[in-house]
């Protein structure tokens, strides 16, 4: 069973349709929408500052979703991917992203629509990601837009986890 716990008497909430692995973690103030999907081993950690998740989103295995005390929440939009073992910490991820795996994106950071932040990228703290690019390296840099396939992946991939989370419910 996932362990779901309360901080500051303030639990995580989720919508309809999601998939929360059993051993994913969800702490404090996390607010996520319909049909998004929490692998295993994925933390979701809402105990020092707001989460914010919108729909059809899906956190892979490993991640960890996180905030600053006092200074940055973390808003992630609709239909976002967050590869494997990727850090989303403090920064706004608008909608049809996707963070690559093992990549990290820092404070204050935000992440315009229709973005690819690569796998292994880091985006600094105050980056602003135009939409359209994919970022890549360390520290990430805009490297090229993306094309007709990348943006058609972006709009499939949140499908796909979709379908896979109903193999498990």
């Amino acid at each position: 069973m996932a362990v779901v716990l309360p901080v500051k008497d303030i639990s995580p909430k989720w919508g309809d349709g999601c998939f929360i692995a059993p051993n994913a973690t969800l702490v404090g103030e996390v607010l996520m929408g319909n049909n998004c999907s929490v692998w295993f081993n994925a933390v979701i950690r809402g105990d020092v500052n707001r989460i914010t998740i919108g729909n059809e989103t899906n956190i892979q295995d490993g991640a960890v979703i996180h905030a600053t005390y006092l200074k940055a929440s973390t808003t992630i939009g609709n239909r976002v991917s967050i590869g494997h073992n990727a850090i989303v910490h403090g920064c706004v991820l608008k909608d049809n992203i996707l963070v690559g795996m093992g990549a990290i994106v820092m404070d204050n950071a935000v992440v315009e629509p229709y973005c690819i932040i690569a796998a292994g990228a880091v985006v600094l703290e105050n980056t602003h990601c135009e939409s359209g690019y994919i970022y890549a390296g360390t520290p990430a840099k805009k490297i090229k837009p993306i094309t007709e396939e990348q943006r058609a992946l972006l709009n499939k991939l949140p499908d796909n986890y979709i379908m896979y989370a109903d193999w498990f419910m």
